[in-house]
């Protein structure tokens, strides 16, 4: 990922509604074959790409999703910013606490509209 694809993630997680922020971090920071999200459980994402993903998650926390509970929400995004903080602060089990944490079909199943 780019420094320009981490900048992506920011913008857009600042400016759409809550559906669009969270499918838009999603698709752009989580999905692509080369997403921040995929370098950090490689462990070859850059100090900025963290930076940029963290402040995405933080971003995702604070909408509510299409469906499910949003107190159950903010606990797996805080999941989520927790490890990447860890992944941040060189913390050797930041890596594996952030691959549990990114689990697409739990969250999918729980919390993504139809």
């Amino acid at each position: 990922m780019t420094l320009k694809t981490s900048l992506l993630c920011l913008i857009l997680a600042s400016s759409a509604s809550a559906n669009d922020v969270i499918k838009d971090v999603m698709k752009k920071c989580f999905k692509p074959e080369d997403a921040v999200a995929k370098k950090v459980g490689k462990g070859e994402a850059s100090d900025s790409e963290i930076s940029a993903l963290i402040a995405a998650c933080q971003k995702i926390c604070a909408e509510t999703p299409s469906r499910g509970d949003k107190a159950e929400w903010v606990k797996k995004c805080q999941a989520m910013v927790n490890a990447l903080k860890k992944v941040q602060a060189k913390d050797s089990s930041g890596s594996s606490e952030f691959k549990k944490a990114v689990n697409c079909k739990a969250c999918h199943d729980v919390f993504k509209g139809k």
